[in-house]
C-alpha cells in the first residue's frame, strides 16, 4: 500500500470511516479520496462526526493523505472525473443503501445505490486500463451476509448457493457479486467481494438493532425481540471487519491465462464474520448490562419489563453464521473481539457522544 492512491466509497459511514482512519494510520506516502453523500437515511451529525474523526487523523479536509468528495455514487460523470483526476490503484466500495426492511418499502433507492452505482464503479475500473494505464490493481466491494437468505445450511459457506435472496437489499448485493465476475473475467479486474455479517460498534449505524434498542430502552419504551427471541446473529465488531478488509486489499486475486487464452476471472469472495453466532436474547441481555456499567441507563433498570417478543419480519432470516474458514486460510485472519468488549466499546462511547 506505500505511496498508493485508495479510492473508499462511503468513507464517512461506518465502516468507511474506520477504514480511512486505520488507512491514513498505516500507510506510508498513501491518499485516500473519500467519496460519500452524506444522505439522511440516517443522523447526519453521526457521519459528520465520524469525517471530524478522519480530518483530526489527516490534519485537514484535503491534504496530501486525505480528500473528501461529496456526492453520489450513481452520478457517473462524478464517478469517472475521480478515476481519471486521482488515478487509484486500489478501490473500495462501501457505498450503498443498507438496510433489509427499508428496502420494502424504499426500493428505489436501492437500485439506484447499490445497482447503477456499482456499475458505475466498475465502469470506471474498467477504463482506468485505458491507453496503456496500469489501472486499478484490486477493487475490493462489499457484500453481505444477507446473500445467503434462509439458507437451510450452516455456518454459511461462499461455495453455497445463494440464489434465493428474501430481500431487495440482498438481491442487490448478489447482483454486485455478479456483475463484479463478469467485469473480472471480460476485463481482468482483480476483484475481491467481503459477506459483512451483522457489523456493530462505537459511531456505529442507528437503525442496527443495538443503537436502536439502546435508544427506545433510555426512552423508557419496549424493544421488539423477532421471532419470539429465536434469532441468531454473527455478530462482528467493526475493528475486526476493517482488519480483514486491510488484509484482503493487499492481496488481490492473480491474473491467470487460461487454456482457451482468455483471462481466469481474478475474482474471489469471502466471508468476514466472528463464526460464533449470538441469540439476540443473550445480545441485549450484555448490551443492557453494559449500558447500565456505562451509565448509560440506571442501576436499578428493569430489563425484563422493557421486551416485547413478536413475530419474524418480512425480509430477515432466523440465524446468520459465518465460515471464515477461507479467510483464516488464506490471510491468517480470524475476527477475535467477543461480544461484551465489543459492547462495552459502543456504551462507553454512546454516553461520550449523547449524554
Amino acid at each position: 500500500m506505500k505511496n498508493k492512491t485508495v479510492f473508499v466509497t462511503g468513507a464517512a459511514g461506518f465502516i468507511g470511516s474506520v477504514l480511512t482512519r486505520e488507512l491514513l494510520s498505516a500507510g506510508e506516502g498513501i491518499h485516500v479520496v473519500g467519496l460519500d453523500s452524506m444522505n439522511d437515511y440516517y443522523d447526519v451529525s453521526i457521519k459528520e462526526y465520524r469525517l471530524r474523526l478522519i480530518d483530526e487523523l489527516a490534519g485537514g479536509k484535503t491534504d496530501a493523505k486525505w480528500t473528501f468528495i461529496k456526492g453520489n455514487l450513481a452520478d457517473k460523470a462524478l464517478i469517472d472525473d475521480i478515476f481519471a483526476r486521482y488515478k487509484p490503484s486500489v478501490v473500495v466500495n462501501l457505498a450503498a443503501q443498507a438496510g433489509v426492511r427499508y428496502s420494502i418499502t424504499n426500493p428505489d433507492v436501492y437500485i439506484e445505490s447499490n445497482i447503477i452505482g456499482f456499475y458505475n464503479i466498475l465502469e470506471a475500473c474498467r477504463h482506468s486500463y485505458d491507453n496503456g494505464e496500469a489501472g486499478v490493481e484490486h477493487l475490493v466491494y462489499a457484500s453481505s451476509s444477507s446473500v445467503y437468505g434462509v439458507n437451510k445450511k450452516i455456518p454459511y459457506s461462499t461455495d453455497d448457493k445463494v440464489d434465493n435472496p428474501v430481500s431487495l437489499y440482498a438481491a442487490t448485493k448478489k447482483s454486485n457479486e455478479l456483475m463484479a465476475h463478469a467485469y473480472s473475467k471480460l476485463y481482468d479486474i482483480p476483484s475481491t467481494g467481503l459477506r459483512f455479517f451483522t457489523v456493530y460498534g462505537p459511531a456505529g449505524r442507528p437503525d442496527m438493532a443495538y443503537f436502536g434498542f439502546t435508544d427506545k430502552l433510555l426512552r423508557g419504551e419496549k424493544i421488539q425481540i423477532f421471532n419470539y427471541g429465536n434469532c441468531k446473529r454473527d455478530f462482528t465488531y467493526v475493528d475486526d471487519i476493517v482488519e480483514g478488509v486491510k488484509r484482503v486489499i493487499e492481496a488481490p486475486p492473480k491474473r491467470t491465462v487460461g487454456e482457451d487464452g482468455l483471462p481466469v476471472p481474478p475474482y474471489a469472495v469471502y466471508n468476514i464474520g466472528n463464526n460464533s453466532p449470538e441469540n439476540l436474547l443473550d445480545f441485549v441481555e450484555v448490551l443492557s448490562e453494559e449500558l447500565v456499567r456505562a451509565g448509560v441507563l440506571p442501576e436499578d433498570f428493569d430489563f425484563d419489563s422493557r421486551k416485547e417478543l413478536v413475530p419474524m419480519q418480512a425480509g430477515d432470516v432466523p440465524v446468520t453464521y459465518a465460515d471464515t474458514s477461507a479467510l483464516e486460510r488464506d490471510f491468517g485472519f480470524k475476527p477475535s473481539t467477543s461480544l461484551r468488549d465489543g459492547l462495552r466499546r459502543f456504551a462507553e462511547w454512546y454516553k461520550e457522544f449523547y449524554m
